[in-house]
């Protein structure tokens, strides 16, 4: 076996054969399927969808907010289940505690609703607390696991 590499230089690259279609009338034809794919122009992000940026403004917001007796921020602990914005504005956050006993039950959520009414664009915020699924370390982040040394 050698251990020689080889390298041949060439004048021109052959295109690729296009593929070939037999229509309705049976007469076939050449189709280039990668030319529609790279004419295609992205589509563009809704602000109101993830990835977009009033919904990612909030997430912002969320990780603004810490557990008082935990050093993690509520959206990497795990607390916040499901952030919901619309196009008008408004903003749902369905969120849960780390026990229902927590000294913070009364007050986290409207902190919540405080933090992300404040975010530019959004007009009404709304804060649905749930205990079920009960909230569980396996919610955690990787980096709140880190930070907390169970990583």
């Amino acid at each position: 076996m050698s251990d020689t590499i080889r390298v041949e230089e060439v004048e021109a690259v052959a295109a690729p054969p296009r593929a070939r279609v037999e229509d309705a009338g049976g007469a076939p034809r050449e189709r280039d399927y990668l030319s529609g794919f790279l004419q295609q122009k992205p589509a563009g992000d809704a602000a109101n969808e993830p990835g977009g940026a009033l919904y990612e403004s909030v997430i912002e917001a969320l990780k603004e907010i810490y557990d008082p007796e935990i050093p993690v921020n509520i959206y990497d602990l795990g607390l916040i289940y499901g952030v919901e914005v619309t196009e008008q504005g408004h903003a749902a956050v369905t969120m849960t505690l780390t026990t229902p006993h927590c000294p913070v039950a009364e007050s986290m959520p409207g902190e919540v609703e405080l933090r992300v009414g404040s975010v530019p664009g959004i007009a009404v915020a709304d804060v649905n607390l749930v205990w079920d699924p009960p909230w569980d370390p396996q919610k955690m982040s990787d980096e709140a696991k880190l930070e907390l040394g169970m990583l």
